[in-house]
């Protein structure tokens, strides 16, 4: 590819330094991904200015004016500390026609909202969990939804496994009321009470608009927790790095999956993708309960970028390196086919 000017778009406080070099773990941890992926574009020898957004677009007006890319690398996940605000910042790149890497606005919104989703996908017979939603401040009566335990307590729009535990899974009302009424003082949204699938968590990465790359599936692994903890991705799991390391979390390649079940995964995944309208780039979720079933948990459009992060070890294994995969990205932006 050309060498490109391209504006690398992030949250005010995830701009990363020049240098990491005698920084603490915890602080470079929080801006890993941005810093891969100004470092990896630059080392592309593509001229590379990072620009940090909070709750005002008059920057990224100036920076489009005066620096000019050719595209935006969009690392935004959330405006004025809101993430279902994301796909209006898209939105105004749409409307100036500057380029962008990853998901469309529609997209985005769509996939942002679990209930939604899983909404659409229900209609078009893709088997996901039965699940309710509880709006902010509200209880509810696990009899009126029709649900059985164990059931999962998550936010209806935040990602990352925001506040996920193993005190999610819940196996009775007082329980079930407890993590509503901890959950919505915690997050602050509506809740979704979704039916816990027990089985192996998967994650398939898919890159493309119209035309799809499906990256190999990856399998989150837990070696070494207690016999009766749930093998959910909490926070502990997801961010803790010394959690990973006591508990044997590992990911990689999906080992012993059988043919049939990998090629489901792979003619859902490109189906929902349409069908939840996203594009650039994404990783679907999904449980594959003990009878071979995908379950559909969530669709993470932009996900995490980051080297040696879920996505780009997906990539890594199809043969992808990190810096071809920052400029195959940069080339679905730029191509919208």
């Amino acid at each position: 590819m050309r060498k490109k000017r391209v504006l690398v778009l992030t949250h005010e406080d995830l701009v990363p330094p020049d240098d990491i070099a005698g920084r603490p773990d915890a602080e470079v941890l929080e801006y890993k991904a941005e810093y891969d992926v100004v470092t990896g574009l630059r080392d592309l020898g593509h001229e590379v200015q990072p620009l940090g957004l909070y709750d005002d677009l008059t920057p990224l007006r100036g920076a489009i004016q005066n620096f000019k890319p050719h595209i935006v690398f969009n690392l935004l996940e959330e405006f004025r500390g809101e993430p279902m605000l994301d796909h209006h910042v898209v939105s105004y790149l749409e409307l100036v026609q500057v380029p962008y890497t990853g998901c469309n606005p529609r997209g985005l919104m769509i996939a942002r909202d679990k209930a939604l989703s899983k909404m659409i996908l229900h209609h078009h017979r893709i088997r996901v969990p039965r699940f309710a939603v509880v709006p902010a401040g509200r209880r509810v009566r696990r009899k009126s939804t029709r649900l059985e335990y164990p059931l999962i307590v998550k936010s209806q729009v935040r990602d990352a496994s925001f506040g996920i535990a193993e005190a999610s899974i819940v196996h009775n009302d007082e329980k079930l009321a407890e993590r509503i009424e901890f959950m919505h003082a915690k997050v602050g949204t509506n809740l979704i009470v979704e039916q816990y699938v027990d089985g192996r968590e998967l994650y398939v990465g898919v890159m493309g608009n119209t035309r799809l790359q499906i990256l190999p599936v990856l399998e989150l692994e837990m070696r070494r927790l207690r016999s009766d903890a749930p093998r959910i991705a909490t926070e502990q799991v997801k961010w803790n790095t010394k959690f990973q390391k006591r508990r044997g979390v590992k990911l990689g390649p999906a080992r012993d999956l059988a043919p049939e079940v990998e090629r489901l995964l792979v003619k859902t995944t490109k189906r929902l993708y349409r069908l939840l309208q996203l594009s650039g780039y994404a990783r679907v979720d999904f449980r594959l309960d003990s009878e071979g079933q995908p379950y559909f948990l969530e669709a993470n459009p932009n996900p995490d970028i980051g080297y040696g992060e879920e996505f780009a070890e997906a990539a890594e294994a199809a043969g992808i390196e990190y810096e071809p995969l920052l400029d195959r990205l940069l080339a679905i932006g730029l191509r919208k086919d």
